[in-house]
């Protein structure tokens, strides 16, 4: 059933988000640019005002856009998360990727400073010398004994 419609959808985002109808044409452009469609500011302008709906495939990308159902966006009662196929391969740290989609430009320039300010604090680092990475290789199954028991020796001591 149809509770809303895609005006009072793409407003409750923009103000949930702090997005501007220039935000949501920036978070459309590499979707238009990958399938061909063209979307621009007046569209925006018109779908947020409720004067036209947007077609199937801009609703789509607008979907995509916004991480957002379309039968959401359309303003059914459904849920408003976005189900991928490929949401089985989006789990561990691409995890934060969506997360960063949902932010406005600010949101962005902000999570990147904070991302460049953890690879800098040394503990953090993958190249920090202090890191301890337990795990054996594949190929320690078939190393030299002498390598294995010298392995197990500097683990068995404290002062590494």
């Amino acid at each position: 059933m149809k509770k809303e419609n895609t005006a009072k959808r793409l407003n409750k985002i923009m103000s949930e988000r702090n997005l501007r109808q220039i935000d949501i044409l920036e978070h459309v452009k590499p979707f238009c640019v990958k399938y061909d469609i063209k979307m621009n500011k007046s569209d925006i302008s018109q779908y947020v005002s409720g004067k036209v709906e947007p077609s199937q495939e801009k609703l789509v990308v607008l979907g995509m856009a916004l991480n957002v159902s379309e039968a959401w966006l359309m303003g059914f009662d459904v849920p408003m998360e976005r189900h991928n196929e490929d949401d089985s391969k989006k789990e561990g740290a691409p995890k934060i990727m969506q997360y960063y989609e949902m932010l406005n430009d600010i949101g962005k320039h902000k999570a990147t400073e904070r991302v460049k300010e953890l690879t800098e604090v040394p503990r953090y680092a993958k190249n920090d010398p202090n890191y301890v990475n337990a795990a054996h290789a594949d190929n320690y199954v078939n190393a030299p004994e002498e390598l294995k028991r010298l392995e197990e020796h500097i683990m068995d001591d404290e002062n590494y």
